[in-house]
């Protein structure tokens, strides 16, 4: 699921910086949470879903 999600905002955040500035801060704000969720879970260590 988590990975899901993930791969979903990169592709999101691809089409914004195609598109143009409109929702680029938000996609970027998502991606850096995104990454952020998948960084703790690697150091936890939890095996992937």
């Amino acid at each position: 699921m988590l990975w899901t999600i993930f791969i979903v905002l990169v592709v999101l955040w691809l089409l914004g910086m195609l598109t143009g500035y409109v929702a680029g801060g938000l996609i970027h704000l998502l991606l850096v949470i995104a990454i952020v969720v998948v960084l703790i879970r690697v150091i936890q260590g939890r095996r992937p879903l």
